[in-house]
Formats: C-alpha cells, sequence, structure tokens
C-alpha cells in the first residue's frame, strides 16, 4: 500500500506530504484539517471540503452533523486505528529538515547563556549541526563516526564483561553538538586555567582531561593548547596522592611515579585505538560561571585518536575523579543535561547541580533506580522492562534481564537480539509502504524518503523500572546517512550477543531532560525542548 493511501493519514497533521506539497482534495485527507466540528468555523471549512452550501440553515445542522458529517469522521477514526496505531502514537518528522548541511556554526564560547548560583551551575549547550566545509566524501565521514561508535560499544562491553573499571550547588555548561569538530558527541566549552577548552562531554568516563604543552604527539585541535607554565595557578599532583591512587578505579591503569615522585603520570586507553596520556595536575576550572579550585585533570601530553577537533573529554562518571564526585560538596552529586538537535539554533544544557529552574520547561520528571555495582562504577546502569512502538508494546525474552546502560558518549542505541528484532519487525509493519533503501554500516533498516516532506513516525518509548519512561523525540529515531534523504536509517542498531548489556546512546536521549542524582541512586527523564 502506499503511504499516502493509508487509514493514519486522517490523523490531525498526519500526512506525508511529497516534494512539491500537492494540497489535499479528496475527501478524507480534507478532514485533517478539522480541529472540532461543533466550533462554527470548522463546519463551514468541512461544509466546504465536501460540497455542501457555504450558509447551512440552523434547521438543517443537526441533521447534516449526524447523516452526513458524523459517520465520514468515524469511519476515519476507525480506519486510523488499524493495526492498533492511532494518531497519539504517531509523530510527524519533517523529512529535509533534518539533512546534514553544509553550512558550519560560529565556534562555541563559555560567554553565552551561562548562570552560576552558589548551589548550582549552567552552561548553555547550542548546536553546531552542520558538516565542515572541509568535508569532501560526506558517505566515508558519516561510516567512520559510526566504524568509532561501534569501536567505542566494543570497548564497553569489553570492560562490562569482564567487569573491570575503564583502562546542591550547581552550575550550568553550554553543550553543542560535535558535529562541526567531527564527532557525533556532544561537547561543552569550560574554563581551564583561565583559557577556554572545548571538551567532549562524556558519562561513560571518569578523568577529565585536555591537551598540554609541550605536546610531544598530539591530535589536531580547535582551541589553543593549555600551557601548564603559564598558569600561576597549576600544579603537579605528587604520586603518593590519594587522587594518584584513584586513577586504577577511574581509568583502569594504575598512576606511574615519577623519578622524585613529585609527579603521577596517567593513562587511558579506550579500546578503539584512542588514548591518552599525560600527567595529573590540579587547576581551577570554570564551569558555567562557576569557578572551581584545585580540580584534579589529567594534562595530556601524548593523545591520538577520535576526539575531533576537542581540546579532551569532561568525564562525568561516578569515580572519584569525576567532575560529579569532585565537586559534590557544591552541587550535590546531582547533574543534568538536555541534548539538543541538530536543527539550526538548538541548544541544551548541561546543570551541575539540582536546579528547579532547569526543570521549568519540561514535563514531569519520572525517576528509576539507578542500578549499582562496584566493579563497574564508572558507568550509570538502569533496568529497561518494557519498551512500545506506535504504542504496541513489544514482547522478547531480553525484558527479563534488561539491565542496560545509558551514556552520552554513545551515538546509537544498541539492544540485546530478541529486543532488536521485535522492535524492528513492528516499526517496519507500522512503517510500511515507503521505499526501502540499502543497509549502511551497522544500521540495517533503512528507507529512501527523498520524495517526501513530511512522514508520520511511530512513536518510541522505554519503560524502565518503577514506572519511568523515555519517549525518544522524533528527530532521534532515524539517521541520515544521505544528504538528499535517499537513505535515512532507523537509529538502532542490535548487539551480537543476548548476554551482553543494551546501551542507550546520546542519539535517543535528544529533547529529554535526563537527570543524574548519584546521592539518591536514582535516574530521571522528561520530555524538554532544548532550543
Amino acid at each position: 500500500m502506499h503511504p499516502s493511501s493509508q487509514p493514519v493519514l486522517l490523523c490531525s497533521h498526519a500526512e506525508p506530504r511529497k516534494r512539491p506539497r500537492i494540497p489535499p482534495t479528496n475527501l478524507s485527507t480534507s478532514f485533517l484539517l478539522l480541529p472540532s466540528l461543533r466550533h462554527p468555523a470548522s463546519f463551514r471549512l468541512a461544509s466546504a471540503m465536501v460540497g455542501l452550501p457555504y450558509h447551512v440553515p440552523a434547521s438543517k445542522l443537526s441533521l447534516l452533523l449526524h447523516h452526513v458529517l458524523l459517520p465520514v469522521i468515524v469511519v476515519a477514526a476507525a480506519a486510523a486505528a488499524v493495526d492498533g496505531v492511532c494518531c497519539s502514537h504517531q509523530n510527524l518528522l519533517s523529512v529535509h529538515a533534518l539533512q546534514w548541511g553544509d553550512k558550519s556554526l560560529p565556534r562555541s564560547t563559555s560567554s553565552g547563556r551561562t548562570r552560576s548560583h552558589t548551589s548550582t551551575a549552567m552552561l548553555e549547550m547550542r548546536q553546531q549541526h552542520q558538516v565542515s566545509r572541509h568535508i569532501t566524501n560526506h558517505d566515508d565521514y558519516v561510516s567512520k563516526l559510526l566504524i568509532a561508535d561501534e569501536a567505542r560499544v566494543s570497548s564497553l562491553q569489553s570492560r562490562i564483561s569482564n567487569k573491570l573499571p575503564q583502562d546542591s550547588s550547581g552550575a550550568q555548561v553550554p553543550l553543542v553538538s560535535g558535529i562541526k569538530l567531527q564527532t557525533l558527541n556532544y561537547v561543552a566549552t569550560i574554563g581551564v586555567g583561565g583559557k577556554n577548552m572545548t571538551v567532549i562531554v562524556d558519562t561513560g568516563s571518569d578523568l577529565t582531561w585536555v591537551q598540554c604543552k609541550p605536546c610531544f604527539y598530539c591530535y589536531s585541535q580547535q582551541d589553543p593548547l593549555f600551557e601548564p607554565s603559564a598558569s600561576p595557578s597549576y600544579q603537579y599532583v605528587p604520586c603518593n596522592s590519594t587522587a594518584c591512587y584513584s586513577l586504577q578505579a577511574a581509568t583502569g591503569s594504575a598512576g606511574v611515579c615519577g623519578a622524585d615522585w613529585s609527579t603521577c603520570s596517567y593513562a587511558i586507553n579506550y579500546g578503539d585505538g584512542s588514548y591518552s596520556r599525560g600527567l595529573l595536575g590540579r587547576e581551577r576550572i570554570d564551569v558555567g560561571g562557576a569557578s572551581i579550585e584545585g580540580f584534579t585533570f589529567g594534562c595530556g601530553l601524548r593523545n591520538h585518536g577520535l576526539f575531533g577537533g576537542t581540546a579532551g573529554l569532561m568525564g562525568l562518571g561516578r569515580t572519584q575523579l569525576s567532575l560529579v564526585s569532585q565537586t559534590t560538596d557544591r552541587f550535590g552529586g546531582v547533574f543534568s543535561y538536555c541534548l539538543p538537535t541538530r536543527m539550526l539554533g538548538s541548544s541544551g544544557s548541561l546543570v551541575l547541580g539540582d536546579d528547579p529552574d532547569a526543570y521549568k520547561n519540561s514535563t514531569p520528571i519520572s525517576y528509576t533506580r539507578m542500578l549499582s555495582d562496584p566493579q563497574q562504577a564508572p558507568f550509570y546502569f538502569l533496568n529497561l522492562t518494557d519498551m512500545s512502538v506506535g504504542g504496541v508494546a513489544l514482547e522478547a525474552a531480553g525484558f527479563s534481564n534488561g539491565r542496560i546502560l545509558i551514556d552520552s558518549g554513545t551515538v546509537i542505541t544498541r539492544l540485546v537480539p530478541s529486543v532488536y528484532q521485535a522492535l524492528k519487525a513492528e516499526f517496519v509493519k507500522q512503517f510500511s509502504g515507503y521505499p526501502p533503501a540499502p543497509s549502511f554500516s551497522i544500521l540495517d533498516t533503512c528507507f529512501d524518503l527523498s520524495a517526501y516532506e513530511e512522514v508520520n513516525v511511530p512513536r518510541l518509548r522505554l519503560g524502565f523500572e518503577g514506572g519511568a519512561e523515555m519517549t525518544v523525540d522524533v528527530t532521534g529515531i532515524f539517521y541520515f546517512v544521505k544528504r538528499d534523504a535517499s537513505q535515512v536509517c532507523l537509529a538502532m542498531a542490535s548487539l551480537q550477543y543476548e548476554d551482553q548489556t543494551g546501551i542507550i546512546g546520546n542519539y535517543q536521549q535528544k529533547n529529554q531532560r535526563v537527570v543524574y542524582d548519584t546521592v539518591a541512586s536514582r535516574i530521571g527523564f522528561a520530555e524538554e525542548a532544548c532550543g
């Protein structure tokens, strides 16, 4: 069946539009424009659409409603419920508004919408959604990003399966997409020793680090390298310090002492060939207008890998060296973020502290228990108990052991095979009629939407222990491989084995306020338009 003839098109604002748009002309699609037949204006509009006289005598109004218009509406509503899918379980996606662009947005700085309070700090997150102009091979570029994402997932699975850690005050930090910097992760700008540094925000890592002079082997970055010798507030961390001893838990590698024990060297290997090696130091950092004195971080002297043009990484994990743990006394062990979409001008925020103002544009927050495992301390685990597609609950064996990791550094959500196959089957069933497209990299469910301006997309909902829910934003359902939307893929992928751990990636977390309360051991979700 062709999409334009599916019964679901009778839903309000639910008609897939091809390019160029052709106004609705048949009876069923005409009723798309009916907000309520009780309103006189609506009735006059409906009368004109079905060929009735514009002016209808009051004595005939009731007769017309009951015998002409009402039966049509009843039939339309029944048709829209075919296969259990109704309008409330679908979203309208503007296809060509989400294409990869060609222009670059201005560089992110920390002078945007930042706010600080004694108990909270906020960094504005602005979206840098377009690909840099110098990227000439778009397909190769996107493929490399997904390969990097797969490498990260493999590394995480290895760390999880081996059960080894990795080789109310507030601040709000601007978060932006890292696409301009050739990474699909989200980035924020912080101050290190008074110098602005754009870093990847990563809940799956603990140690915050930036590239430093004198750099013996460094990748190219957008910001100038941090120079410890030029900062009067910088200090080396000695080898016999608690921070140096904490490296084993934070990075998977023990600290190495210098010749006179005055320095402590760190090494982080990320599993995809990326690494950072250097010295632990202490410095003042600025996040969202809040200054943190004596913050322990890594000064990277040898760095390599898929960090794009960023200066380094901000670790928001759960061990002692993470930004969250080091600022617990000030921010209460609470942080939240709202990740922006790739839409032009969209923005979000990273908030340190439990700031009620940060949630004022959100729906009510629903919380679920944060699972604890001392041997996997850096990670944030939840219990995924159910999922639905377009209002249809999925049945899968994988929900019986639904432990899943939520991670800001992974891009595409991964599900165990039984859950993914159930998701894929139901999604394809509800999205039938659209032209298929070849699979791409890890994405195996793809469509050609180049002929459409708008399409109806089934809503995806994730349910967690305790009744918490996360509804995936419509912009997080499809991954646009081709610029012209001729290859658009379901932005989720299957893990290889049933006993692996699922991961909720950042692509599905867009336009969500995700709250991490490490003291109360809970994670909350609320819908929020980050812009």
